[in-house]
């Protein structure tokens, strides 16, 4: 039998705190203390050599269930629609008008932080609705 293991989800990206701290208020998700002797990150990456200051974030479920978020700078931008995706599950159990309020509700509270709406998918015969969204760095996820 497989067994059953964590998983880490790493995003690329220009600035790696700022991007965790989004996804901190999309999923409820808590950013780390700074390192031991630090009192802020800011204290800590003054520290480090210009390149590596700042260089990555991480955030993760507080009550320990999601996986944990990983933000590494890298010198690139987005240039292609990504392979893989969050679906963010705000809709779960809900159809309808009822699933499409809850949605739009998110989509406002999102963009409010940044987030921009791509394309807005209403039900059809065979789908609930979902959003299709861009987070601060242009990197994609589902209102699902």
């Amino acid at each position: 039998m497989t067994t059953v293991r964590k998983v880490q989800i790493t995003f690329d990206c220009a600035d790696p705190e700022r991007v965790a701290r989004f996804w901190c208020e999309v999923l409820g998700y808590v950013a780390p203390e700074p390192p031991d002797g630090f009192a802020s990150w800011d204290e800590y990456n003054a520290t480090l050599p210009p390149e590596e200051a700042g260089s990555w974030f991480a955030c993760t479920d507080p009550n320990g269930e999601g996986p944990r978020l990983f933000f590494q700078r890298v010198p690139e931008g987005k240039v292609v629609k990504n392979r893989v995706h969050l679906d963010v599950r705000v809709g779960t159990g809900l159809v309808g008008d009822e699933r499409l309020a809850a949605l739009m509700a998110e989509r406002d509270r999102l963009m409010a932080l940044g987030a921009t709406e791509v394309l807005l998918q209403r039900a059809d015969a065979v789908n609930e609705s979902c959003i299709w969204m861009n987070d601060v760095e242009g990197n994609d996820f589902c209102l699902d």
